[in-house]
């Protein structure tokens, strides 16, 4: 099998890592970086459990090969954490119960900090929009966006 050398920076750090060339993105963050956050939830990428941020913006990991973010900067639910503190969309999550089993809550939450970033104001069907690609099994995602318009308007610290 193949492999070459995947340059990126993940999660602020300059990683360089020999990887099969065709490993997934997944594979590499729970497998090659020891990331386990990112959860596999149905393997083709239609739940987005496995949400990761690439240049800001939300990739489904679990259909990314690994050599397509070379260069590139990914986030992980793991470096979420500013100053060893969840950040305030992880806080809103919490407090507002956006969180019920916790499996897609990575995913949302990358989801959610991919569409903050492009509008920091989103409206209720903005964050319907921007979640579509993440399912949550336990809820009705009504407590989810509760969380990300709490977070935006600064509600939660």
């Amino acid at each position: 099998m193949a492999k070459s050398i995947l340059s990126l920076v993940l999660n602020g750090r300059r990683r360089d890592d020999a990887v099969a060339d065709n490993m997934l993105l997944i594979d590499y963050l729970r497998e090659v970086a020891g990331l386990t956050g990112t959860k596999m939830g149905c393997d083709g990428g239609e739940c987005g459990a496995c949400t990761v941020l690439v240049d800001d913006r939300p990739r489904l990991s679990c259909i990314s090969l690994a050599y397509t973010v070379a260069g590139r900067r990914v986030e992980t639910i793991e470096g979420a954490r500013r100053g060893g503190r969840i950040s305030r969309l992880q806080r809103a999550f919490h407090e507002k119960l956006g969180s019920q089993c916790g499996y897609c809550t990575p995913g949302m939450i990358m989801a959610s900090e991919g569409l903050l970033r492009r509008n920091p104001t989103p409206s209720d069907d903005e964050i319907r929009q921007g979640l579509s690609g993440n399912i949550c099994r336990c809820t009705g995602y009504v407590k989810i966006i509760e969380s990300v318009l709490s977070a935006a308007d600064g509600s939660v610290p």
